[in-house]
């Protein structure tokens, strides 16, 4: 068979990965064209387009942006019609990959969809055009189920994927001493994989570091940017960035700092105590809480649908407020130890691993009808 698989952004390139190589040990004549980051290009080759040139996020962003999207609009357009796939998988990336669905549909093409786009936070009327163009969806999160159902849309849940990148990784137990650490407590500070998040909160997040030395600090790199890139915002104290290896670093950490996304999940699920933090261009934000229906910000928050994790977003992320609550969970072992309990129930509420798996059996399952 052959796949054509989309992901634009940094979580959708792991996700990608486990499913290439899930399908890989169930379709021995499996052939793989993808746009997609490193982790893809490990398992499959070299990508037609890198992720890291497609990520824009908001609305100003995108606006800003728009003649580099269009363009790669129409260039994945013609060469999926060059290639000719049997399936087109597309993983999350919503704005890019529902044009690319409907496209793909017109064509006779069979279009899975796998970790659904977020259409039960804003604009949910979009699940009607998604029945229409999206021939399997398959869902990560356990709400979404009941959500698509209400519309009248049959989902697959295949469970978590983070669950089987987690329990497949192996830590360093070197790791520590190559950072060259000390005793005090470690701190990851993931400032998330695009440009305009890691300039809108690395800033504040080291201008925390350098004001509690109590704690030591190690920034998660991501892998389209270089060492120099993050040193431009440390301007007293080189603090060690670690690349590929996000999972070592939450393995040793005794709590976190995250911008939002899906590390504030992987966070949670190693038992990190963390906040979450988010800023963007201010019309964006704007016209996002108009429009976003949505209690919380955070995966964690919405699985658990309460508050487990604090949420600093835009004005109220400043470095006194990142402080003060990095400061309440690492030293207040009451809240800390409320936190970790709430951590234990969302695993609970995750399942097992075995979701590219079973998205792998399925989609050969349908292509097979």
């Amino acid at each position: 068979m052959k796949y054509y698989l989309i992901a634009g952004e940094a979580s959708g390139d792991l996700h990608g990965a486990n499913l290439i190589k899930a399908l890989k040990e169930r379709d021995e004549h499996a052939q793989f064209r993808f746009l997609g980051g490193d982790m893809m290009e490990a398992e499959a080759g070299k990508a037609v387009k890198h992720s890291s040139e497609m990520a824009f996020m908001g609305f100003v962003e995108v606006l800003v942006n728009l003649r580099s999207i269009l363009s790669n609009l129409r260039q994945t357009k013609r060469d999926i019609l060059d290639w000719k796939p049997e399936a087109l998988i597309l993983i999350d990336f919503p704005g890019f990959n529902l044009k690319i669905a409907e496209f793909a549909h017109k064509q006779g093409i069979k279009v899975f969809y796998y970790i659904s786009p977020k259409v039960w936070a804003w604009n949910q009327k979009r699940v009607l055009k998604i029945k229409r163009i999206v021939d399997h969806m398959f869902c990560i999160l356990p709400f979404e189920v009941d959500f698509y159902h209400e519309w009248g849309m049959k989902v697959d849940y295949v469970g978590n994927p983070l669950l089987d990148a987690i329990s497949a990784f192996e830590a360093d137990t070197e790791f520590k001493e190559r950072l060259r650490l000390d005793q005090r407590p470690v701190v990851a500070l993931l400032p998330g994989s695009r440009r305009q998040e890691i300039a809108g909160i690395l800033p504040d997040m080291l201008k925390v570091a350098d004001s509690m030395p109590e704690y030591q600090y190690v920034i998660a790199g991501a892998p389209n940017f270089d060492i120099d890139y993050y040193r431009q915002y440390s301007k007293h104290t080189s603090y060690p960035v670690v690349f590929g290896s996000t999972y070592d670093l939450l393995s040793i950490a005794a709590g976190a700092l995250v911008t939002s996304g899906t590390a504030t999940l992987e966070t949670a699920m190693f038992h990190v105590p963390e906040a979450v933090l988010y800023k963007g261009n201010k019309v964006t934000i704007a016209i996002a809480r108009m429009l976003v229906k949505i209690k919380f910000i955070s995966l964690v928050n919405l699985i658990m649908n309460k508050l487990v994790v604090r949420e600093l977003i835009q004005e109220e992320c400043t470095p006194v407020t990142i402080a003060t609550e990095l400061k309440r969970f690492m030293d207040d072992s009451a809240y800390r130890e409320h936190m970790l309990s709430n951590y234990k129930d969302l695993s609970e509420k995750m399942g097992d691993p075995g979701a590219s798996a079973k998205t792998a059996r399925l989609i050969l399952k349908y292509l097979k009808k």
